[in-house]
């Protein structure tokens, strides 16, 4: 990704716009469309506000108008959304809070603005239409805090003790305890996250820091054991600088690369120094939701016994992916060795020398294929469809170097400005400015994808050519971060098989061609469903379906079908279903968005009213 968007050509006139006489610099060009905007803001004019738009241009908005996640396409989709918020949400005095740049023709700006109830950041792209005009291009609105509710953050700061004496006065830990005690018994939480892992962590800090009551509930014995218990080569692929959680940055000397352990034993002790209520052990039985009382029921068995939590609020955290997709092949019960999902799988030691067949080629697949190598297995990687590979280091710094990098952070992007840039790119048009940067990296490492090729791997660049992070947003899977595996693919060190499983002998793995691969061990590599997939599980299918798929954007791209959501389908914003909700993603997206999440959810625990624009509609239901 890059900072600076290119301008496309697209023109159209109105007259509510800056003059196009206007031969000043970009700084005084700027403001003067803002101050346009700001006028026809405060007189509640959605037809003057949205004049200011061009042809092409989109309002992401992440709950500040519309207590959603939701962007407006072209002028008719902003006036819309207008029309709907304006006299509520009441936006007004926006402001740059930087001065301007200008690249390529656009003008961009950092803006801080506030509603009615809350106070926001910004980001505006600005651009001349072939007339000259100069209109808004795209905007990013984000709500940060609610007025009277803020963080206690800086010169806010809680005391930590009161300075003065009195009988009964209790310390910080006997405070701690008590709550601790009375939690889920005599003191109902207003929200019940399902997920201990990075999201339900992240989002739990930051209902922490807003006063919301809530509990985290895991199954694990200890925060991070969900990474712990992974194989054993198991590192993050994405670099530190895009995995920090809210509050607490990683220390300077962190790996680029994180290993498991180390991330989880980062989680447990980030649990402990931002006071999650956290309950390990704990395993939800069963969920229902009361419409009269609005309330749910949670049945909860915490390390054997039975607790009713009556939350007004249920969080999915259970982690983007779903739950594992365990494919039903012919002979799977017959087969005499051993047989587990990627997620199961304990690491390579215990299969020296022995026969390993890996159903799937993406990334869990590579890389149990390389440490199973690494450990004297003979390994037999299965590749069912193309899969798209991108080497590590040319992704970092190619995709991801002018954001999240020491290269980024030493040219005043900090995490926080790298998330906004990141998000003040539309969905719609992100994939055009992804294809330029694959098509350099598929020069920068030619000779490896020739030897790929040779091999007979099959290869793709995404349904566009838009690479890894689109398919990772339309679909989260089809690719693999290449940190050595692929190496021995093309060496033949991992041998290569194609097709489907027909099914399975006692002793083998048997191909729709008729390919026979003997083997001690099967690893099905075969990904994971969709996260109303735990709903179906834990309350019912009724509430799954009503619900619909979570995740995908309705790119009508391979795995992710039609129509065009816009948005991630029903991630960190409300469900179909009354108080509802599902968290997670990646370290950066369970960072980012457990702020939108948790305000939204402190201000329906402050009773702020919380009209909400666009619902999720429900086009897929799995």
């Amino acid at each position: 990704m890059t900072q600076t968007l290119e301008p496309d050509t697209g023109a159209a006139t109105t007259e509510h716009t800056t003059d196009p006489t206007d031969t000043g610099d970009a700084q005084s060009r700027a403001e003067g469309w803002l101050a346009d905007f700001n006028a026809a803001l405060d007189a509640r004019d959605a037809e003057a506000v949205t004049g200011l738009f061009g042809t092409q241009s989109f309002w992401r908005d992440l709950v500040a108008l519309t207590w959603n996640i939701t962007t407006a396409e072209g002028r008719d989709g902003i006036h819309d959304l207008l029309a709907a918020t304006l006299d509520q949400a009441a936006p007004q005095t926006f402001e740059f809070t930087e001065p301007v740049t200008e690249a390529d023709g656009v003008i961009e700006g950092w803006l801080a603005f506030e509603t009615g109830v809350g106070r926001g950041k910004g980001h505006l792209r600005l651009k001349a239409d072939d007339d000259g005009q100069l209109r808004g291009w795209t905007l990013l609105t984000t709500l940060r805090e609610l007025k009277g509710h803020e963080e206690g953050l800086g010169e806010r700061r809680p005391q930590g003790v009161e300075h003065r004496l009195a009988p009964g006065r209790k310390s910080w830990l006997e405070r701690k305890q008590e709550e601790e005690a009375t939690l889920g018994r005599e003191q109902q939480p207003y929200v019940v996250v399902i997920g201990g892992g990075q999201g339900g962590i992240a989002l739990g800090a930051r209902l922490r820091q807003l006063g919301v009551p809530h509990v985290v509930l895991d199954k694990h014995d200890r925060p991070g054991d969900q990474w712990r218990g992974r194989y054993k080569s198991l590192c993050l692929h994405d670099p530190v600088w895009y995995d920090h959680l809210p509050y607490l940055q990683f220390p300077a000397n962190w790996p680029v690369f994180a290993p498991k352990d180390k991330i989880g034993d980062w989680l447990e002790m980030y649990t402990r120094v931002m006071e999650v209520p956290y309950w390990s052990k704990s395993t939800v039985r069963t969920a229902s939701y009361d419409e009269d009382s609005q309330t749910w029921r949670v049945v909860v068995d915490r390390d054997g016994e039975e607790i009713v939590l009556e939350p007004k609020h249920l969080v999915f955290a259970t982690g983007m992916s779903g739950k594992p997709n365990l494919p039903n092949f012919p002979g799977m019960d017959v087969f005499s060795g051993e047989q587990q999902h990627s997620s199961q799988h304990p690491g390579p030691e215990a299969y020296e020398g022995k026969k390993v067949v890996v159903i799937g080629s993406n990334n869990s697949a590579h890389d149990i294929c390389g440490a199973l190598w690494e450990h004297g297995a003979d390994v037999t990687m299965v590749q069912r469809s193309s899969t798209h590979i991108v080497k590590s280091a040319t992704l970092m710094d190619i995709g991801l170097g002018d954001l999240y990098s020491e290269r980024a952070v030493a040219n005043g992007v900090t995490t926080e400005k790298a998330d906004m840039i990141f998000a003040s790119l539309p969905y719609r048009i992100m994939h055009e400015f992804q294809i330029p940067l694959y098509e350099r990296m598929k020069e920068r490492d030619k000779d490896f994808y020739d030897r790929l090729e040779a091999v007979g791997f099959q290869h793709d660049w995404g349904d566009d050519g838009s690479g890894l992070f689109m398919k990772y947003l339309r679909r989260g899977s089809g690719y693999y971060i290449d940190v050595g595996a692929a190496d021995l693919v093309c060496d033949g060190k991992v041998k290569l098989a194609h097709g489907q499983v027909d099914h399975l002998t006692e002793t083998s793995v048997i191909l729709d061609d008729g390919t026979e691969l003997p083997a001690d061990l099967v690893v099905y590599a075969t990904g994971y469903g969709s996260m109303n997939g735990w709903v179906a599980d834990i309350i019912d299918q009724a509430t799954a379906d009503k619900v619909g798929k979570v995740w995908g954007l309705g790119s009508d791209t391979t795995k992710d079908p039609g129509p065009w959501e816009g948005e991630q389908r029903n991630m960190w914003k409300p469900t179909q279903q009354e108080a509802l909700w599902f968290h997670g993603g990646n370290l950066h997206q369970s960072r980012h968005y457990s702020l939108y999440l948790a305000l939204q959810l402190k201000a329906r625990y402050e009773g702020i009213p919380t009209p909400v624009y666009r619902l999720q509609e429900v086009h897929h239901t799995g």
